[in-house]
């Protein structure tokens, strides 16, 4: 496997200096090139895990492997893309996509040359000198995905990077985002509370439980010969998911609301998007 997740414990000293253990024995295998997603219950634990596999934190117990290499820091050959695009706001949209390889010493004019072709990709072409407060949501977080891309990072990490998006905005960030998968290889691990989106995008979900984070189920996500994934196979697969999550959902809303609260299946609300974070 390219990525090896094993054994990983993580916790936190709360403002009640209480120890809080955030994730309990993560194991988890994500073979080179794959698109994998993790979803569950809020707080359990997603976004902690990818910063660990980017080396922005340290586990407790535990190791991470890219390609054999322990991670015990952050490194080129793993790329975070946040929820916010995070863009200097005086550097136009060229100028933000060429910072990391400026850092890098690389000649100016094929930066620029790498930094065009990757914009051409995520179709901003024609803003490469406009600057952040000229673009919409969506724009930004293309830049934030080309400025990534552009690094030829062996694994791109993404946080929630759709979560702020309006759903049409985001439906066409899921097209170029599986275009770019396609033709670049890239291995990406995406976190995410939006079950559909999850299930459009992956090709593997993995669900987790409520804190402290474990690995619940791993769903693979049946695609036809060209990619895409029938409608029943979504409609079934976002079913499965909520099933498996109605447990820890429910723990989730005692621990807010009280013991007595409980729901049935039936009961859960659920807009379009399958967002499970909006109703928790």
């Amino acid at each position: 496997m390219y990525l090896t997740i094993d054994g990983i414990q993580k916790s936190f000293v709360n403002d009640r200096k209480e120890n809080v253990k955030v994730l309990d024995g993560i194991n988890l295998n994500v073979k080179k090139g794959s698109f994998v997603s993790i979803v569950g219950p809020s707080g359990c634990g997603k976004s902690t895990l990818l910063y660990l596999v980017a080396g922005l934190d340290k586990a407790d117990n535990g190791e991470i492997r890219v390609d054999g290499e322990l991670v015990s820091k952050p490194g080129p050959e793993r790329v975070v893309v946040f929820q916010e695009a995070g863009l200097f706001p005086w550097l136009t949209v060229l100028e933000n996509v060429t910072y990391g390889l400026n850092l890098k010493k690389m000649p100016k004019e094929e930066a620029k040359a790498k930094a065009l072709d990757v914009l051409k990709m995520v179709h901003l072409s024609k803003y490469v000198n406009s600057y952040p407060h000229e673009l919409s949501g969506g724009m930004k977080q293309r830049v934030s995905i080309a400025r990534a891309l552009v690094m030829e990072p062996d694994i791109l990490l993404m946080d929630e990077p759709f979560s702020a998006l309006d759903e049409q905005t985001r439906m066409v960030l899921h097209k170029e985002l599986l275009d770019i998968w396609r033709k670049t290889k890239v291995t990406i691990f995406f976190i995410t509370h939006n079950i559909r989106e999850a299930v459009l995008l992956s090709e593997e979900v993995v669900v987790f439980a409520t804190r402290p984070g474990r690995i619940k189920e791993i769903i693979p996500v049946p695609t036809m010969k060209d990619g895409i994934t029938p409608d029943s196979v979504t409609l079934n697969t976002e079913q499965r998911i909520l099933s498996i999550l109605q447990e820890e959902i429910e723990k989730v809303l005692k621990e807010e609301i009280g013991d007595d609260y409980s729901f049935k299946t039936d009961h859960l609300h659920r807009g379009d998007s399958g967002d499970m974070g909006s109703h928790i």
